[in-house]
């Protein structure tokens, strides 16, 4: 499971990898605690998966619930193959109000996302030592803490204070060390931190 968890870094940060301090030192990044100051700009954009519900205003036999196709494209009452995917809600009505106006009058849709999958760039990925290893759509001002009960915690052979985060900032990958066992067995708050949109925290297996 170690090295399984090892080869997944190692392709994230693009580098061989042997022992952990190559590792460390190999990827772009430190070592220290994450820090927020505040939640980043977001917008949910819409992924394959999401359960989308589409109102057009006068017309209610043409609103409905529609789950977006893995290939990100929707198909309504009226038009087929709409791109969903990569777009934001009022980015998707304007999509659907221009693919109704050649049937409809001067069509007024609206849109609402039910079932949040997203798109892998806003979702935040746990791997390794988790009970229920999972890719979660982000939240703004979603937390460690919060994307730990996510995950069901920790798992009996997890060694959560040697588990890592890696964090994109424009472009490039940076590496932290993650705290989980204070955070989860001892309830030290202070270890809580912030998480990002396409964060990948990573529980390695101790070592017996």
């Amino acid at each position: 499971m170690f090295k399984g968890i090892f080869a997944v870094l190692s392709r994230l940060c693009i580098l061989p990898v042997f022992v952990v301090g190559t590792f460390l030192a190999g990827c772009a990044g430190n070592t220290t605690y994450p820090e927020v100051s505040q939640a980043p700009d977001y917008e949910y954009i819409v992924g394959a998966g999401d359960s989308v519900e589409i109102f057009v205003w006068g017309n209610p036999e043409l609103s409905t619930t529609v789950v977006v196709r893995p290939d990100g494209k929707i198909t309504t009452r009226l038009v087929e193959d709409i791109p969903a995917s990569g777009r934001s809600s009022t980015q998707l009505a304007r999509e659907i109000e221009t693919a109704y106006s050649r049937y409809v009058k001067s069509p007024v849709v609206s849109v609402i996302v039910n079932r949040f999958v997203g798109v892998p760039t806003q979702q935040v990925r746990v791997v390794g030592e988790a009970l229920q290893p999972l890719s979660v759509p982000y939240n703004k001002h979603m937390s460690l803490l919060d994307l730990m009960i996510a995950v069901g915690g920790l798992s009996e052979f997890a060694a959560g204070n040697k588990s890592v985060l890696v964090r994109n900032f424009n472009g490039q990958q940076e590496m932290y060390t993650l705290r989980l066992d204070d955070l989860l067995k001892d309830g030290d708050i202070s270890v809580n931190t912030p998480m990002m949109p396409g964060d990948i925290v990573i529980i390695p297996e101790a070592w017996f």
